[in-house]
């Protein structure tokens, strides 16, 4: 059953006229999903208060973090096309289960979705879409067996992080799709937040960059 957090008024990390980011609460839905009652989501949050705004990427409801909002049709173009044409810069901030043993690296794994287990991803050396993922430790947790990594999508597949970190054999905490029970249970969420997005103005063609420290 869909329960969103509570609207608690939007966090809004950069606005101007052509150009939203907001922070996106884990366990809401950017867009609305199928069905009744699942409504509620950072599209319709925002829109409530611009009604010109036009999302341009999504993040899965269970990852919280920083999500850009186009004002008008011809902000929304220009900026689908920066993601579609890899202009925008994102970084990830996650905790996974287990010690990586190596600094940074690079998973080069082509994904596809699992059609009769679907939304799950899988990993399809003949027929999956290339997908790329730089990783960089940040912390080790010796105690509770756990790293803390920075993540980098060149591509931008759908599950592309969680998979990926699933096929190193360190599933991110509180992965309700992919991970253990057990590694499920160390977290009441999933860790993995959108910590940091570089994107060109859609007017000025800047680099336009914001961060979001993650609340965990």
């Amino acid at each position: 059953m869909y329960a969103p957090p509570p609207h608690l008024g939007l966090d809004i990390v950069y606005q101007d006229d052509t150009l939203l980011i907001v922070n996106k609460p884990s366990g809401l839905l950017s867009v609305p999903g199928r069905g009744d009652g699942k409504h509620d989501c950072m599209a319709s949050r925002v829109q409530a208060e611009y009604a010109d705004a036009l999302i341009v990427h999504r993040l899965d409801m269970e990852t919280s973090g920083l999500l850009v909002f186009a004002r008008g049709a011809a902000a929304h173009r220009a900026l689908s096309y920066a993601f579609q044409s890899r202009a925008v810069d994102k970084r990830y901030v996650a905790v996974v289960d287990g010690a990586l043993a190596a600094s940074s690296g690079e998973i080069d794994q082509p994904l596809i979705c699992d059609w009769p287990n679907r939304p799950l991803q899988k990993i399809d050396h003949e027929i999956g879409k290339p997908s790329l993922t730089r990783y960089k430790v940040l912390h080790r947790d010796q105690e509770a067996c756990t790293t803390r990594l920075e993540l980098e999508p060149i591509t931008g597949r759908s599950h592309q992080l969680r998979v990926h970190m699933l096929s190193l054999g360190h599933a991110i905490l509180g992965d309700m799709l992919y991970a253990s029970d057990a590694v499920q249970k160390k977290a009441s969420r999933l860790l993995l937040h959108a910590c940091y997005l570089s994107v060109p103005h859609p007017v000025t063609g800047k680099a336009i960059a914001a961060t979001s420290a993650a609340d965990f």
